[in-house]
Parts: C-alpha cells; sequence; structure tokens
C-alpha cells in the first residue's frame, strides 16, 4: 500500500511560514526609515525572501508567501491602499522571475532580482496611473527604473550569497530531500 504524502508537509509549512515572518519583518523594518529618493521608494528587502523560496520551492509557494506577506503587511502597516500597489507588483514581478528562470536557466540571481525589482517598480507605477487615470507620472519611471536596478543588485547579492553560503545539506534536510531517497530505496527494494 502506497501512501500518500501531502503537497504541503509540516516541515514545508513551516519553512514557508518562517520565511514569510522573516519577510514581513524586513518590511516592516524598512517602512520605519524615510523614503530613498522618491515617496514610497524603499529598497525591497523582503523580496529577499520571495526570491529564495521561488529558488529553493517553486513559484506556487514563491506566489504564497507573496500573498500572505502583502497581505499581512497592508494591514500591520495600517495602509489597506498598499495592498493595490504591492500585492499586483509582488505577483507579476515574481511571475516575470520565474518565467526568466524557465527561459534562461543558467541566468544569474542578480539578473533574475535586477528584472523582478524592474517589473515590481513599473507595475506599481501602472497601477498608480491607471487608479488616477493620468500618464504624467510615466516621467518618473526612468528614476524608478534605475532604482530597481540599485534594489535588486542588493536583494540578488543577498539571495545569492544565501545560497552558495549555506550547505547543500541544510537545503536537502528542509526540501526533505533525504526522505525522499529513503522512500525510493525502500519502494526499489520492495519491488
Amino acid at each position: 500500500m502506497v501512501k500518500k504524502t501531502s503537497k504541503y508537509g509540516a516541515k514545508k509549512v513551516a519553512t514557508l511560514s518562517l520565511l514569510t515572518a522573516l519577510g514581513l519583518i524586513a518590511f516592516m523594518i524598512e517602512s520605519l526609515f524615510p523614503p530613498m529618493f522618491f515617496p514610497g521608494a524603499k529598497m525591497g528587502l523582503s523580496n529577499v525572501f520571495s526570491l529564495f523560496v521561488l529558488v529553493l520551492y517553486g513559484l506556487p509557494e514563491a506566489l504564497l508567501v507573496v500573498t500572505a506577506r502583502t497581505v499581512l503587511g497592508s494591514l500591520f502597516a495600517g495602509n489597506v491602499s498598499l495592498l493595490l500597489y504591492s500585492f499586483t507588483a509582488g505577483m507579476v514581478s515574481i511571475c516575470a522571475s520565474r518565467v526568466l528562470l524557465f527561459a534562461f536557466p543558467r541566468v544569474s540571481l542578480l539578473c533574475v532580482s535586477v528584472l523582478s525589482a524592474v517589473v515590481h517598480n513599473t507595475v506599481q507605477l501602472l497601477v498608480y496611473c491607471l487608479l488616477t487615470q493620468t500618464t504624467l507620472l510615466f516621467g518618473y519611471l526612468p528614476y524608478l527604473v534605475l532604482l530597481g536596478v540599485l534594489a535588486g543588485v542588493v536583494v540578488g547579492l543577498a539571495v545569492t550569497y544565501v545560497v552558495k553560503a549555506i550547505p547543500l545539506s541544510f537545503f536537502s534536510g528542509l526540501l526533505g530531500w533525504k526522505e525522499e531517497r529513503n522512500n525510493e530505496k525502500n519502494q526499489s527494494m520492495e519491488d
């Protein structure tokens, strides 16, 4: 008799919850600092955890983390209108990251992060322009792209460092690779 395993086991739920909480903490700490150059401009350090989840688990889990982080972040910050911009831009940028990783499997995380940050800023500006029905703010796009490149480099370097610095055995324990290998060995012995 083959026992079915849940797609979201306890270890996976705990890991995703922890990474979501860390992203939320980074968001809340970052919201305490004044904007970088433009109103609302931030480094986006909470995106380190979203990109890490995308690399570690995949798109569905990354979308789940982005959803939880943006909804809880807007509620904790007391700014529900933030949800319109952050949620939309977060979803589109994480999907763009996945498309880039799928189309070019050997692309660096730094490149993926820069693309994601630029897409995030562009989508937020687009949402704002659609809501206010003004196109004058598209003049900010070159500055937002530049800020996106800077933020993307910081986030990309952080994720690259974490992925390279933490041993593979840690990730295999987190992802349950050892358990899967043991199950495969047991299955082959039974056959």
